[in-house]
């Protein structure tokens, strides 16, 4: 990748990792230059904060396609064509096609709310109260045809309260994905952070275990 590196984004909902990635780059925190933020959804909250930030946005609608793969192939040949090098998934609330997505495998990261492996899919503060767990988390990973299975990065980590609702955990561990995603992506930016056939590279060494934030 180009240093900075030229990013773009993938987002369906409010915008909340987007606009923490984008206050993390103000405060000097992370390099990279925002080239697109492309979503499912006209109405998504992200496409307003990147139009507030100045970034080109693009909006398509999945109905408008014949199946996934041709809305799929269509996104991310618009995705290479913003000159994007490294792609982020933020609240990105569509499966993959795995043709599509394969020549973006190394350079596609997403943040999902559970501690994977646990947890892949939807709903997972409701499930993770439904199991009695004690902890639960947010996980930066790699993206991979395998639905939220792809090299693990960093955790971080939120303990189950006494009479925790599936809104007030939700909404502590969407805090803890406002500071670890921007770190991860930041590694990435400053050439730290890399895919190795399948496995994770920090500063030279393979990551056995993904990081724990602090």
């Amino acid at each position: 990748m180009s240093s900075p590196p030229r990013i773009a984004v993938l987002a369906s909902g409010r915008g909340s990792n987007l606009a923490a990635l984008l206050a993390a780059r103000e405060r000097g925190e992370l390099s990279g230059d925002f080239v697109l933020v492309g979503s499912d959804k006209a109405s998504a909250g992200a496409l307003r904060i990147a139009e507030a930030a100045n970034i080109p946005t693009l909006a398509l609608d999945p109905r408008s396609y014949p199946d996934r793969r041709a809305f799929d192939l269509d996104l991310f040949a618009r995705l290479a064509d913003s000159g994007a090098e490294l792609l982020v998934l933020a609240g990105y609330m569509r499966i993959l096609d795995a043709q599509a997505l394969t020549p973006w495998i190394g350079r596609m990261i997403n943040i999902h709310p559970s501690l994977l492996p646990k947890y892949r899919g939807l709903h997972t503060h409701r499930r993770a109260l439904e199991a009695g767990d004690s902890e639960h988390g947010a996980s930066v990973h790699f993206v991979t045809a395998e639905l939220d299975g792809g090299p693990l990065v960093l955790q971080s980590r939120v303990p189950i309260l006494p009479g925790d609702t599936e809104e007030g955990l939700a909404a502590r561990v969407q805090a803890t994905e406002h500071i670890i995603y921007p770190k991860v992506i930041g590694m990435m930016a400053d050439g730290r952070l890399a895919w190795d056939e399948g496995r994770v590279r920090l500063d030279g060494k393979i990551l056995d275990t993904p990081m724990e934030s602090e």
